[in-house]
């Protein structure tokens, strides 16, 4: 156990998102998910029973290479018959948000109520997506400061529509030493030199590293890591890419009908429509480009789905019982759902992932010395000027009150003779000049009450970067690393026994906040 507070959170996103996460949408965008054990149980037994699962994994395992733990839990689930819940990301620098991890501990969590609950043998496995070719979101991560927050950054960009499994990582030398100043004092150093010796080679891709440092940190907790570029993964997928090709024409018009269905109730479909593509990509050289519809009956090498078609293919190639996403992609999924029926296949179940604000014990520290809380950070600028406002002297403030109790009793003091002299807009213009001078005076003294106590406003600074980096949430902006490194890779421990109530109340609603114990 480790000296951090796991503050579970509502997950948030869009207001299609929310919809999906309420069970308010329509039950043709949601799919099927179960609502008690009995519900999964029959669930997972019939993915199980589904034949061929033997050879698909002996087909997939040269994509997953586990080792430690994860290759135990994982040859137990398949000698057994068993079923996987999923979860995955795109690859991120040095391992990218925090939520690339509490999305792995959240599915850790699922699988161990599900075999807990059902008795059905679970693994969790991470699909990392390094077929996705969004180089500017994979060559930038944030780390906590003193005073803020610091910007890391990979500088090789490769060519347009290069899959981060072929983009090379370049020269990060710069960016790991800075990793490795944000880490502080290294209780330990597992994760951080994990991730440093993950990216530590130029010529290494991102995805190969993104790859490296998942496996290294999830082996040990029993969850194997798929690279989704892997030759196997294509492999076992290409039959399946091949029906979406087949029937593009039925899935556009499928897309184009939800589409209008989603904005007739006032939102927005995740994905926009583009007329004329298929949902594959098809390998041109270093990069890979979206084949249209017309293109869709001609031969082509090194086909991959798009991000609507991905779970579909993960669900035929995998014994998968759940995705956990977050919340875009529980957005997605009011898609997908239109594109699987299009194809005539089963719709992937997909789940909210966990979500959480780890608070480490300085921090909570800090907090405590300036008298504010988490939810204090969420206006920005809001806690500096209440703080500025509480330091100011008292004869200042009584001032600034009684000239403000001035100008709004001018009105009223000359109304009637103002009126009878026709001046009644001149009076009101100049009620409304004097405040918004006095306003400005007040801001200016603010101001500088801040510039004077620069120590605390570092200080709110630093919780800012700690809990609500540039405004965000934590695990959707922060990089895990340093948190790892100075609370020891038992954090990860802590936050699946902290998902443990929320994967307790996915299995089974009346379980309430009870929670389940670790699967080995």
């Amino acid at each position: 156990m480790t000296d951090v507070r796991i503050l579970t959170e509502p997950l948030g996103g869009s207001r299609l998102a929310m919809l999906l996460q309420r069970d308010d949408a329509p039950a043709a965008w949601a799919g099927v998910r179960p609502r008690s054990t009995a519900e999964w149980r029959a669930l997972a037994g019939a993915r199980a029973s589904e034949a061929g699962w033997s050879n698909r994994w002996d087909a997939l395992l040269p994509a997953i290479m586990p080792t430690g733990a994860a290759a135990a839990r994982l040859e137990r689930v398949t000698r057994q018959g068993g079923v996987v819940v999923t979860t995955g990301q795109q690859p991120g620098l040095f391992g990218g948000p925090l939520y690339t991890w509490s999305k792995a501990m959240s599915a850790l969590a699922l699988a161990d109520e599900l075999e807990a609950r059902t008795g059905i043998p679970t693994a969790a496995l991470f699909w990392a997506a390094t077929d996705d070719a969004d180089f500017a979101e994979a060559a930038v991560t944030l780390v906590a400061r003193t005073g803020g927050v610091d910007e890391l950054r990979a500088s090789l960009a490769p060519g347009p529509g290069t899959p981060m499994s072929r983009a090379p990582l370049g020269d990060l030398r710069d960016a790991a030493r800075r990793l490795e100043e944000s880490s502080g004092s290294a209780a330990d150093p597992r994760a951080l030199l994990a991730a440093i010796e993950a990216y530590g080679v130029p010529a290494r891709s991102h995805g190969e590293a993104f790859v490296r440092l998942l496996r290294t940190l999830l082996a040990p907790l029993g969850m194997p890591v798929l690279d989704a570029s892997h030759d196997a993964v294509r492999l076992a997928g290409e039959s399946t890419i091949r029906v979406a090709l087949d029937r593009a024409s039925d899935i556009e018009a499928a897309l184009s009908a939800r589409a209008e269905e989603i904005r007739g109730i006032g939102l927005e479909p995740q994905v926009d429509d583009v007329a004329g593509l298929a949902l594959v990509f098809a390998h041109e050289g270093s990069g890979k480009r979206r084949l249209t519809i017309a293109e869709a009956g001609t031969p082509h090498e090194g086909l991959t789905p798009n991000v609507l078609l991905r779970p579909i293919v993960e669900r035929v190639i995998l014994p998968t019982v759940a995705y956990v996403a977050g919340p875009g992609e529980l957005a997605y999924f009011a898609q997908i759902t239109a594109v699987a029926a299009a194809m005539g296949v089963s719709s992937p179940v997909v789940v909210p992932r966990w979500s959480c604000t780890i608070v480490e014990a300085r921090v909570q520290s800090l907090l405590d010395r300036v008298g504010i809380t988490i939810a204090d950070l969420d206006e920005v600028d809001a806690v500096e000027g209440r703080l500025a406002r509480a330091a100011m002297r008292d004869d200042a403030r009584r001032a600034l009150e009684g000239m403000r109790a001035a100008i709004t009793s001018l009105s009223s003091g000359v109304g009637v003779e103002s009126e009878a002299l026709g001046l009644t807009s001149a009076v009101e213009g100049a009620t409304r000049s004097l405040g918004h001078r006095l306003d400005r005076l007040e801001r200016r003294i603010v101001a500088a009450i801040k510039r004077r106590d620069a120590a605390r406003m570092r200080d709110v600074a630093t919780l800012r970067g700690a809990l609500r980096p540039n405004g965000g949430r934590q695990e959707r902006v922060l990089n895990a690393i340093p948190l790892l490194t100075r609370s020891g890779c038992e954090l990860l421990a802590d936050m699946r026994r902290a998902a443990g109530p929320h994967a307790a109340r996915l299995v089974d609603p009346a379980l309430g906040e009870r929670s389940s114990g670790t699967a080995t």
